[in-house]
């Protein structure tokens, strides 16, 4: 297509969502969700071919006016934008058609219906322009679009203070990450005098490239979720729908992985030191995110700590390539950067999934709290082996797709190990360590999850029997299954697509042999695995058919010779981690609601016991932080009394100070 052809698919785009923005307003509801319904598919269909031909290595180049003061705007789609372009889209269209079916109960609430679907059409837009725009100043106009309308979806139940409250302090912390990227960019622009990516290049090849990368990766990292910016995370995600919750962690977090890997296209220096403090972060991040989500009780807020981790392996896997780079391994920077992309893609697919599984749960239990579920196989198989699956793909299991992208990260340690000066060969084996636990408390993370949720008994009577949810919530999960299952079974596929991507990052070439070597190793393990799975469904096949005539008597499951089984009886969520919790009690700070037996009462009456976890960065650094502030600004709190008359002589003393200043030639 030519480059008049591009332009007008581009121009379309914007073009249809305004359109859209206008008949949803207008229209009735079911005509408001068809021209939604084109609106998404126009914009994610022309941006998807756009970005195949980008990974066709034909990339796409266009500008636009975008005002007198950042001039010119170049867009472009390389290799880097493309990946995520079709992440996004596709996360977006399996979002959009589970969002329809969650939201079916609030199809009366019209205006509440109209405004959501045009947040999400501007969220989707903005996710497309932040990949695309070559511009600081239009960077920032469209990644605060995408934190507005992000933060308004979150708003969805805006009733409750804890969603308002929850989307409040997302939108705070969206804004510091936003003031450390203006800084860089202005930074730039004092130096050159543009805001055009060009003079990022210019500058890092001129200067030292450490601390304005540490300002962007700061930035980045708080829309990243790397420790300690993550706070806003385990807010944000459970206050969300979940179509909404699965879109915000399949994919918009990982714009900030995307700005990251931007800035580090430009970065000519510093890849060494850069590498190992980006490793270091990244594997606290990733060993903080899982212990945290393992003792955590609301599946919602666990499924957002396990975010956490997942940004910390895709940190990993990014350190690994710079420390790559720095050494000259070529082997190291595509096991690392190859690695890191191919997860981006994986955890978009197996988040998405378990968020959407996790929101089938709430609206058929309307709890979030995993203690007060239990035995829900029965009721919801589709979702419980939806449930699993997502479970066992995020831990790193094969056959599914996280094993294949963690499978590459191992590698590029070893790799590491192999090649490196001391000082590095322990870096990296403490790394390897990191990891290793991080896959084992996951997959004791999702035990407890799955086992507490959908096995046993139900642990509290709720207000009515859960059921399967619609077809139109449970296809978008399977149809990330079937992409899940691709990744696993035919990995050298994708490992070729984004290796061909990574001269973006830097002009490094890796040994072919070699890398199609591992991506034969890593089809073979998924399919012997996928084999084995085929042969116990088999033989459960079998013997169901052949007993199905016989004559079966069932009973009670035997209980130790006890006769009176009770629900309290099972495992808890709490009790299944807290082990856990006291091992890492100085991180993992339990808050404890109870009232003690006092001194001589033999016989006390009923006591109740309620305990959650603090999140230790929130607890011991941030919460102290805000309330010094806000005791701080209560001591100007008399400034504002509610006095007309202070008012009118503010405004007095305000006029005459300006009179004094200009008779004294400071002002003019």
């Amino acid at each position: 297509m030519d480059i008049l052809g591009n332009a007008v698919m581009l121009n379309g785009t914007i073009l249809f969502t305004f359109l859209a923005f206008i008949f949803i307003l207008t229209m009735p509801q079911k005509i408001g969700f068809v021209i939604t319904l084109f609106a998404i598919l126009f914009t994610s269909l022309s941006s998807s071919w756009l970005a195949v031909q980008a990974l066709l290595n034909h990339p796409i180049e266009l500008s636009l006016q975008f005002g007198s003061f950042a001039g010119e705007v170049l867009l472009k789609i390389d290799g880097l934008s493309a990946w995520f372009i079709l992440i996004i889209n596709f996360t977006v269209l399996t979002g959009f058609f589970y969002g329809k079916g969650y939201l079916k109960k609030y199809e009366q609430s019209r205006n509440r219906i109209s405004l959501h679907w045009i947040f999400f059409l501007f969220f989707h837009l903005s996710m497309l322009f932040v990949c695309m725009v070559q511009n600081g100043f239009a960077f920032l106009v469209v990644w605060e679009i995408m934190s507005l309308t992000s933060m308004l979806l979150v708003l969805f139940d805006h009733e409750n203070p804890k969603t308002f409250k929850a989307a409040l302090n997302y939108f705070v912390q969206m804004h510091i990450g936003v003031t450390f990227l203006t800084i860089g960019f202005i930074w730039v622009y004092h130096y050159s005098g543009s805001f055009s990516y060009d003079a990022l290049n210019t500058y890092f090849q001129t200067n030292r490239n450490l601390w304005l990368f540490l300002l962007f990766f700061t930035g980045f990292g708080i829309k990243a979720g790397f420790i300690p910016f993550h706070s806003w995370l385990p807010h944000a995600h459970p206050a969300a729908p979940a179509h909404i919750s699965g879109i915000m962690s399949g994919v918009m977090v990982k714009l900030g992985i995307y700005g990251i890997l931007r800035m580090i296209t430009f970065l000519k220096s510093d890849f060494l030191l850069l590498g190992e403090m980006v490793l270091t972060l990244s594997v606290l991040s990733g060993l903080y995110g899982i212990l945290n989500a393992a003792v955590h009780r609301d599946f919602k807020r666990m499924l957002a700590y396990c975010t956490i981790e997942n940004i910390g392996i895709i940190g990993i896997g990014i350190g690994i390539g710079l420390m790559g780079i720095g050494n000259n391994s070529p082997l190291m920077f595509y096991l690392g950067f190859g690695g890191a992309l191919l997860h981006v893609l994986n955890h978009s697919l197996f988040k998405s999934l378990l968020f959407y599984s996790a929101g089938a749960i709430y609206q058929q239990t309307h709890t979030l709290n995993m203690e007060n579920l239990g035995g829900l196989i029965k009721s919801m198989p589709k979702t419980g082996a939806l449930f699993l699956v997502g479970a066992l793909a995020i831990g790193g299991l094969p056959p599914f797709n996280g094993f294949v992208s963690e499978f590459l990260i191992y590698n590029g340690l070893i790799e590491g190990i192999h090649t490196s000066s001391i000082s590095q060969i322990i870096l990296y084996v403490l790394v390897l360590a990191g990891l290793s636990i991080i896959g084992g408390l996951s997959v004791l993370t999702f035990t407890k999850a799955f086992g507490t949720i959908f096995l046993g008994q139900p642990r509290t009577q709720l207000t009515h029997k859960p059921q399967e949810v619609s077809s139109i919530m449970l296809i978008p999960q399977y149809l990330i299954i079937a992409v899940m299952l691709s990744v696993a079974l035919l990995p050298q596929f994708y490992m070729k697509i984004v290796g061909s991507q990574l001269s973006i990052l830097h002009s490094m070439d890796a040994e072919p042999a070699i890398l199609e070597g591992i991506g034969k190793t890593t089809a073979n393990i998924s399919f012997y695995f996928l084999l084995l799975t085929g042969i116990v469904a088999a033989t459960w096949i079998a013997r169901s058919l052949l007993m199905k005539k016989a004559y079966v008597n069932s009973g009670a499951t035997w209980g130790c010779g006890y006769v009176a089984p009770n629900n309290r009886q099972q495992y808890t969520g709490k009790s299944f981690s807290k082990p856990l919790g006291k091992i890492f009690n100085a991180l993992l700070i339990e808050k404890k609601e109870f009232e003690e037996l006092k001194k001589g009462e033999i016989h006390p009456a009923g006591k109740s016991y309620i305990s959650h976890y603090q999140d230790f960065f929130e607890y011991k650094l941030i919460k102290p932080s805000t309330d010094w502030l806000v005791q701080s600004a209560n001591y100007f709190s008399f400034v504002q009394n509610g006095r007309i008359q202070s008012y009118v002589l503010y405004g007095i003393v305000f006029i005459l100070a300006l009179i004094i200043l200009s008779i004294l030639n400071i002002i003019s």
